[in-house]
């Protein structure tokens, strides 16, 4: 009996240690080494103005429709982009009801972009990424959407393609992923150089 009370004692002790360790001590150091070295993105990446003002996050896609914006990958989050409800479609490849949407998508990008019917169509720009929230597109598709864009701002398409080639962000470490350009980033830089 007393070796019983022994162990109790002693699994209680090392129950309670554990959990203020991993449950109090642990989580602060983490919190606060974040804070001291990747403030930025512990804090969610977020876009301010000049004057604090949150105009959303380099993480999360917004969307953006008019002619005078760079349009974002299509979205299932939700009812489009909301972080809330971040999910892909869950449609497989022999889904009829994913090759019919991906179709209306692309007639409906060539339209927007003023593009021949047998033009190639980056598939970024007609599905949506895994999460629903993907801020970033492939410079393929910044590209085909840079007529348009300066087209409707009035300015010379070398400079949207400039614009573009200042945003494109390389492969993580130089060779994981592709290169991408943000979108939100973009159409800010785009507003600053050439304000509608």
């Amino acid at each position: 009996m007393n070796s019983f009370s022994s162990a109790l004692k002693t699994a209680s002790l090392l129950t309670l240690v554990f959990a203020v360790l991993l449950g109090g001590v642990y989580p602060l150091v983490v919190w606060a080494g974040a804070q001291a070295f990747f403030s930025r993105q512990a804090n969610g990446s977020l876009i301010t103005d000049p004057d604090g003002t949150v105009r959303g996050s380099a993480l999360l896609a917004q969307h953006f429709s008019s002619e005078t914006h760079f349009h974002p990958r299509p979205s299932a989050a939700g009812t489009g982009y909301d972080a809330s409800s971040s999910s892909g479609t869950n449609l497989g490849p022999t889904s009829r009801k994913l090759a019919d949407s991906i179709q209306s998508r692309v007639t409906a990008y060539r339209a927007i972009n003023g593009l021949a019917a047998d033009a190639v169509v980056p598939a970024d720009a007609v599905t949506s990424s895994a999460s629903g929230l993907d801020p970033h597109i492939s410079p393929a598709n910044a590209n085909l959407q840079a007529a348009r864009v300066a087209r409707a701002r009035g300015v010379p398409i070398d400079q949207v393609r400039a614009l573009i080639a200042r945003h494109t962000d390389g492969a993580n470490l130089g060779l994981l992923g592709d290169a991408g350009v943000n979108v939100l980033n973009l159409n800010r830089a785009l507003d600053a150089s050439s304000p509608r």
